[in-house]
């Protein structure tokens, strides 16, 4: 696969293997791999919409803080002046593979054993049952009396 477009924190990218990009804050920790989701392959003369049967594997770096945004307000003739900066949590992903997904080796299916060998569940006690709550006594009305 020469490129594969994923899914990141809400946001898509354009990835190809080796590449390294900036992304927000990923809930893994640094050289860990993970599996992003894949929306789309190409770049190899047949095209795939979904990503069927396509998986990237990518590495996070580390996780950086991005350039400083300076904020500044300003309301003229009264002396009113506030500045504040912001830098956004990012983290640093490099694109270690693009490639098929790989089957997973079944393991072979046991046979059944025999019925007696089978362990029995154990069985379980009724729950105690809440006594029912009593019913308020019926008002009478004057017409009784």
């Amino acid at each position: 696969m020469t490129y594969a477009i994923i899914s990141l924190g809400g946001k898509q990218y354009r990835v190809r293997e080796g590449e390294k990009l900036l992304v927000d804050r990923l809930p893994y920790e640094e050289n860990k791999t993970f599996h992003p989701a894949v929306l789309f392959s190409g770049g190899d003369g047949k095209p795939e919409l979904g990503g069927k049967g396509i998986e990237v594997t990518a590495k996070v770096v580390g996780h950086v803080l991005g350039e400083k945004v300076r904020i500044g307000k300003y309301r003229a003739k009264s002396g009113y002046r506030r500045h504040n900066g912001f830098r956004a949590h990012l983290s640093q992903v490099e694109i270690e593979k693009i490639g098929r997904k790989q089957a997973q080796k079944a393991e072979p299916a046991k046979e059944p054993q025999a019925a007696e060998e089978k362990p029995k569940p154990a069985a379980r006690k009724p729950a105690a049952r809440k006594p029912a709550a009593k019913k308020p006594a019926a008002r009478r009305t004057k017409a009784e009396d």
